[in-house]
Parts: structure tokens; sequence; C-alpha cells
């Protein structure tokens, strides 16, 4: 999967990522589907060995534009895991508490504990991308937040956390067949926001900064992946193997159990 990572250092160019690629996979979407099923079964074995250890910490982060896929990914990759061990966190609006702190305050105490898988839908990176789109802070402001994020991330690496963020890319065409999709479709209907035609008008804006976003601050702590999520069933697919090959790579153990406990076949 290393050939969606973005590479420390390096420049981003999103027109150079195709949102339609699948080169990682031969088969076909059922195949796919398949595929994805299984590793989702492996994703919760390791999802509980996890817990069962509580050693590390899993920190997802998930970004898109509009329509992009973070609720229906979270939905797909995660399904049948322990809820008791995974947590999504949403940002939204600020309220008047989070806008009297720091722009971290209120992300900071979403983080994993130890044994935790935090799933971030949407994060602090919106301080560098709507704000800086909508120029709700002057320039020299945001710019800066760079370094912070790179900074907490660090912190958070140091202190045991694998952090893990996504990109999910669609295209301008794929999504505006999303946001058709909402207004037609009864059971979607209730998300469609005539905000998101406003922010679509913004495209290249944000094209403009995620790309930067994406170049200042994927670390070898904290890499960025920049995932083609036309098909949805191949953004599932990516996601999943990149999860599974994170936390197989922490070479966990279910711990040993405690001293004295009964054989209750003879109690």
């Amino acid at each position: 999967m290393d050939r969606y990572r973005i590479k420390p250092g390096s420049q981003v160019d999103l027109s150079r990522h195709d949102p339609d690629d699948r080169s990682a996979f031969d088969g076909d979407k059922a195949a796919g589907k398949a595929e994805t099923a299984a590793l989702n079964g492996r994703l919760e074995a390791l999802q509980e060995l996890l817990y069962a250890e509580g050693r590390h910490k899993v920190l997802v982060v998930l970004q898109a534009m509009d329509a992009g896929g973070k609720d229906g990914t979270i939905r797909s990759v995660f399904e049948g895991v322990n809820p008791q061990g995974v947590k999504v966190a949403s940002f939204k609006r600020p309220t008047p508490p989070e806008q009297a702190h720091d722009y971290l305050w209120r992300v900071h105490g979403q983080t994993p504990g130890s044994g935790e898988i935090v799933i971030f839908n949407r994060s602090h990176y919106e301080d560098v991308l709507v704000v800086r789109v909508h120029e709700l802070v002057p320039e020299s402001r945001w710019r800066k937040r760079f370094a912070h994020i790179r900074a907490f991330e660090s912190m958070l690496g140091d202190e045991g956390t694998r952090i893990v963020k996504f990109f999910l890319h669609v295209s301008k065409d794929e999504q505006r067949e999303r946001l058709q999709e909402r207004i037609d479709d009864p059971r979607k209907r209730w998300k469609a926001n005539p905000a998101d035609l406003e922010e679509r008008k913004r495209w290249d804006d944000y094209q403009a900064a995620y790309e930067e976003a994406l170049a200042e601050t994927s670390t070898e702590q904290a890499p960025w992946y920049v995932i083609p999520a036309n098909a949805n069933w191949y953004r599932n697919l990516v996601i999943s193997r990149i999860l599974v090959d994170l936390l197989e790579g922490l070479s966990m153990r279910y711990p040993e159990p405690a001293e004295g406990i009964p054989d209750m076949r003879v109690v």
C-alpha cells in the first residue's frame, strides 16, 4: 500500500492521483468485497487483541471533501468490531468553550487511551483547511499550524500512539453524483445541505489547501495516504489492508491470566 503513502518532504499534486485507480487489486468488485470481508474478520480479532493487551493506542484520521465517504468508510471497514474499544470522534463547528481555547484543545481530549482505536471523522486538519479557504484567520496564523500539528502528532507518537491518516480522494464528477443522490434518495435527503453547493464552488481552493496540508504534515510517525475513493469497495479494501498491516506490525499478544484462577470444571 506504499503506492498511496505520501513520503515525508514530498510535494503533492492531487491531479496526479487517480481517484479511480484500482491498481493494488487484480480482481473485480465482488472479489474485492470478499477480501474486505475477510480483512474485517482479521481486523476484529486484532482489535480484540489490542484491547486485551492494553499497551498500544491507534488514531485513525479521515479527511475528505463533502460526500467523500468518511461515514461509509467507518461503517464498512469497522463493521463488527467491539465498540468498547473503538470510538469515533466527529469535529463540528467549535462550541463557545472550545473557541475559548486553542484549536488543539478539543482534539487532544479525544485521542485514544491504551488499548483503544479512535477514528477522527474530520479532525484538527479543519484548522488548516476550511479556516484557510474561508479566510477565517489570517495566513500568518494558520500557516504556523503546520508546525503545531507536526509537533502534536510527534508527541502522541512518542507517547505510544500509532497514527495513520487517510485522505479519501474523489473526483469532482463523483462528488456531484453523490450530492445529487442525497437529494434523490429519501433515505439520504436528510444529509443534503445547500451549503454543500457553496463549498463545491471552492473545489480548487480546497484541493490546493489539501495538497499543502498533506505535504507539510505527512511524517514517518503520522503518514498520510491518498486513497482512491470513487469506488467505495476499493476504498474499503485499501484502508482495511493498511489497518490490518499496522495492527499486525505491533506484535501483540494476549496477557497472561491472573494467578489463582480455579478450574470451573472442578469447583
